[in-house]
């Protein structure tokens, strides 16, 4: 059962009426606890880049050690510093116990007292401890390191060339090819009852492939990367792991254990971290400088990834969602993405070389975002900061509709003459930008608005009264909504321009139904125009807003929102429309009296959300199981937010050649695509994003601005689907320093917004 908080408002004429402010916190007695903010580790990504190719790597004493064509190097301070003593091509590293080697093109060297030393020229494979022994691997040999020196650990040779060596279960595991086998201490090789060898891979099970290219004992299993997937040693079965068990690229190429006992799988298409059942993906420039990935070294809390082409370095920070709410907000001020009270993207900029703000095609729209999350933010913490940032956004939506100076009419955003930044050139449907002059001479405003506009306006503003609005503020927020509803009864379901002419995509009226562009989009566009005039009519108290709901009613525009969500065909699918959907369904659900319409809406609203249950996107699901208290999958949309990276730049990225490649067990995939993608695995993205967009980005060239992701976590904070941290953790994290380039946006610096 849904608590209903009554909040009393007072209306632009002066008349108190009750505003009923859902409050979901105790749906979780329908469908479980809310989920614990619990620490959870965050990764942070940088790159050093190199000319020639790394080969390996190692993590020994709080130094980190990387070899490849060039030699020998130390990582210092994010630089890779040339160790003169080691010169030739270095092809493995390896720690073992309280020392390290390297073995070169030449020999091996082992890292004594500080200083790098040739232990024996030659040609060696592999260096592993094993019984308080340093074992070395050459060629079919066993040698063992006593003194600085090398001698015979046996006489005996192994029936093929050891390429790798592992210590496992107590015994000494040698690999080579597709051959395993083992040394009992004395001799190489087990033998059956008729005296033929029994340690060939196939007389333990079949590997993946006979491409074996890496081993690694990890736990009970001993693992060896090959090029069609995983095979895992346990016990005497080998047995697989491919894309159809969840591994994300097969092509492996090297293994490494992590910091948390978790298995690291170097490929070429990146690198894969393993957590029991779990895989992390992390591939493209947001984490490896070069796909090609040679070897994988972890410290107490980062790890290595050597690359044809650099160093990638991902770091581990414990965070809770609160912390990470935090970083966001500090992270929109000291990359420039505010102004005037809006939330803006950047762009970079080839000429200024530098990041700077883009007076974009949806600014107001996607400001909504913000302004919903400070209310929501306010509302659970009362922190007086939460409702100054809440009333700073809503003044700024304000402002975008007075400066047209048409009533009821919102500009898309504004751009100040001279300013530092870019200005959009693009319109809707692929005609020009229209910009119009402000009077004054200082300011332009970006016209043609949309539909989209509207329903962000109708939504924020609506939370901005239930949760934050205090004195005037209740009164401007009202006329607001009054006027921009009043525009459309006033021009027939119609958003006038400049021109007299409606916008590209802001129509509702009938006659636009007829249309073949009409009939696609009426699902749409009923679910807002019945929302639009729902709010208008509830928080302004106005009753023509009724009646134009009524008038609307018996246009029969209530049978139309059942197919609200159009899937077909697949290549018209704008995915941003659920955005707009779910603005609108948030307050034509909460506030449609009628039993029988509303019976019409829940199932509008019902056949959308499970169209888009599968992408696991946290504020749609939020949305969903406030206005229904079902089960609304918390758990997937808690991980979404978790997996979000630090870094907002859209680094580009590509899933489509995965091997697990499948629809989640329990969805139904109806839109043109396969299955949802971490945002680790992708990009952080607005709410009008898709999740199952499987390749994209635009190399780093574009940071979003967080504003999707703190109204989906306040959210869920107000409906206690999230619960609060138990912990704070450090948030130390820099919000400045990324891959050498200028950070962020230089702060805004011209005219001021006017008093409104």
């Amino acid at each position: 059962m849904i608590a209903r908080l009554i909040v009393l408002i007072a209306c632009s004429a002066g008349v108190i009426i009750p505003i009923r402010a859902e409050i979901t916190g105790i749906l979780a007695s329908r469908f479980g606890q809310a989920v614990p903010d619990a620490p959870f580790l965050q990764e942070v990504g940088w790159q050093v880049p190199t000319k020639t190719r790394l080969t390996a790597v190692a993590a020994f004493n709080g130094e980190v050690y990387v070899g490849g064509e060039e030699g020998l190097f130390q990582l210092v301070t994010n630089n890779l510093v040339k160790i003169s003593a080691v010169a030739d091509p270095v092809s493995r590293l390896i720690s073992v116990g309280e020392s390290i080697c390297a073995i070169t093109a030449k020999g091996l060297f082992q890292l004594r007292d500080g200083s790098w030393r040739v232990v024996q020229d030659g040609l060696f494979n592999d260096a592993v401890r094993f019984n308080s022994n340093v074992v070395i691997a050459s060629g079919n040999r066993l040698l063992t390191l006593r003194s600085q020196k090398l001698e015979l650990l046996t006489t005996n040779l192994a029936p093929f060339g050891i390429q790798r060596l592992a210590s496992f279960n107590d015994s000494l595991y040698l690999q080579g090819g597709n051959r395993i086998t083992f040394f009992d201490g004395a001799e190489i090789g087990g033998r059956d009852a008729y005296d033929s060898p029994a340690d060939l891979g196939w007389d333990w099970g079949s590997l993946p492939s006979q491409n074996v290219r890496d081993s690694l004992a990890l736990d009970a299993c001993l693992y060896l990367a090959t090029d069609r997937g995983l095979g895992v040693l346990r016990g005497m079965s080998i047995s697989s792991i491919r894309g159809a068990d969840g591994l994300p690229f097969e092509d492996c190429t090297c293994l490494a254990r992590g910091f948390t006992n978790d298995l690291w799988i170097g490929t070429s298409r990146g690198a894969i971290r393993k957590i029991g059942n779990d895989y992390h993906y992390l591939s493209g420039l947001r984490w490896v400088p070069g796909e090609q990935v040679n070897a994988i070294a972890a410290s107490d809390s980062s790890v290595y990834i050597a690359t044809d082409k650099g160093l990638g370095i991902i770091s581990y920070h414990p965070m809770t969602l609160e912390d990470k709410a935090a970083f966001y907000e500090k992270h929109l001020n000291a990359w420039g993405q505010k102004r005037f009270g809006l939330v803006q993207k950047l762009e970079w900029d080839d000429a200024l070389q530098e990041y700077v703000r883009e007076a974009g095609d949806n600014d107001g729209g996607y400001s909504s975002d913000y302004l919903s999350a400070q209310c929501y933010r306010y509302a659970v913490t009362k922190d007086p900061q939460a409702r100054a940032e809440a009333v700073n956004t809503f003044r700024a939506l304000i402002w975008l509709e007075q400066m047209t100076g048409i009533p009821g009419f919102p500009a898309r955003s504004v751009w100040v003459k001279g300013e530092r930044g870019h200005k959009s050139t693009g319109g809707s449907g692929g005609y020009p930008a229209e910009w119009h002059d402000v009077p004054g001479g200082v300011f332009e405003w970006k016209g043609d608005t949309s539909s989209d506009e509207i329903c962000g306006h109708f939504y924020a503003i609506s939370l901005f009264l239930e949760l934050a609005a205090q004195g005037d503020e209740i009164a401007q927020a009202k006329r607001h909504l009054h006027r921009i509803a009043s525009h459309l009864i006033d021009h027939h379901w119609q958003l006038i321009d400049v021109d007299g002419k409606p916008t590209r995509w802001g129509r509702w009226d009938p006659d636009y139904f007829l249309s073949d562009e009409g009939r696609f989009d009426r699902g749409l566009q009923c679910v807002e125009i019945l929302s639009f005039m729902k709010t208008a009519a509830h928080y302004t108290g106005d009753e023509k807003f009724g009646h134009a709901y009524d008038d609307l009613v018996k246009l029969g525009y209530p049978g139309f929102t059942l197919r609200q969500r159009n899937v077909f065909p697949p290549e018209n699918t704008a995915n941003f429309e659920d955005q707009l959907a779910f603005w609108c369904y948030w307050n034509l659900l909460r506030l449609a009296p009628d039993p029988l319409l509303k019976s019409v809406y829940r199932r509008s609203f019902e056949r959308s959300w499970e169209i888009v249950r599968i992408e696991q996107q946290p504020w749609l699901n939020f949305v969903y199981g406030a206005l229904t208290g079902n089960d609304c999958d918390i758990e997937p949309s808690v991980r979404h937010l978790r997996e979000w990276p630090l870094d907002l730049a859209i680094w580009s990225y590509q899933n489509s050649h995965r091997a697990d490649l499948r629809v989640p067990p329990g969805y139904t995939a109806i839109k043109a695509s396969i299955r949802p993608f971490s945002p680790r695995e992708r990009e952080p993205m607005r709410w009008d994003g898709w999740t199952m967009q499987a390749d994209g980005g635009t190399d780093g060239r574009d940071v979003v601005e967080p504003s999707s992701w703190l109204l989906a976590y306040w959210m869920g904070r107000y409906h206690h689907f999230i619960a609060p941290a138990t912990s704070r953790e450090s948030t130390d994290i820099s919000v400045q320093v990324r891959r050498g380039f200028i950070t962020g946006a230089r702060p805004y610096s011209g005219p001021a917004r006017p008093k409104i």
